[in-house]
């Protein structure tokens, strides 16, 4: 199957093309070390990671103080220590998976429209891109906090094909958690998951996208 069809490749972020985890691993022990908490691992953080910045901290409080209340208010807080020390590490350790630089360059000369669909805070995507000098592949990006609805919802598809200009047949997504193929298939979408993510520990084939591929070098193929 080939996808040479499609005019807007709608990317996610984090566990697609780049790999957060150690820096996000950073702020979250940041955070825990606040409360005297025990630091995770990389390994333990990585489950966590998916649906958005206050998930991952509820599940990282909950796996460090299993004994604690995690009210509303101790959340809140958690969450700003978290949002603040990430904000200082954003793009320390964070580095792009093999192939997707020049991967995006090869879509970018076949003239290919892109963007990125992620469940990170919005603040966040533009000075990962600059850092990582990619920015200018991206038409457009959005965040959890970008719309009233954040994947697995449509509505983020759904405005990045109308602010693009283009169709639902016309574009396509590509991510490594399940986030990302449901958002498809709720947009009624074609999908491709990249099997090397974080998806939740979780075999993304199992979500059934509509290619699965080992590398990301592999959509040259594929466009």
């Amino acid at each position: 199957m080939n996808f040479k069809d499609k005019e807007l490749i709608i990317f996610d972020f984090d566990g697609t093309l780049i790999n957060s985890i150690p820096d996000l691993t950073l702020a979250v022990n940041k955070m825990l070390s606040h409360y005297k908490a025990p630091a995770l691992t990389i390994a333990q953080v990585t489950p966590f990671i998916g649906n958005g910045a206050q998930p991952l901290v509820k599940r990282a409080l909950e796996f460090a103080m299993p004994d604690k209340d995690i009210s509303e208010d101790f959340l809140k807080e958690a969450f700003k220590i978290y949002f603040e020390a990430y904000k200082a590490v954003t793009c320390k350790d964070t580095f792009m998976y093999p192939g997707v630089h020049e991967t995006l360059i090869y879509l970018k000369e076949k003239g290919y429209k892109m963007a990125i669909c992620t469940n990170k805070p919005f603040s966040f995507i533009e000075p990962i891109l600059d850092k990582l000098e990619i920015k200018s592949f991206f038409s457009l990006w959005v965040g959890e906090d970008s719309l009233a609805k954040k994947k697995p919802d449509a509505t983020p598809l759904f405005h990045l094909v109308d602010k693009l200009g283009s169709t639902i047949e016309k574009s396509i997504m590509v991510g490594d958690s399940k986030n990302d193929i449901l958002a498809a298939q709720n947009a009624d979408m074609h999908s491709i998951g990249v099997s090397y993510g974080y998806n939740y520990n979780e075999n993304i084939a199992d979500y059934n996208p509509t290619q699965v591929v080992d590398q990301f070098s592999e959509l040259q193929k594929l466009f």
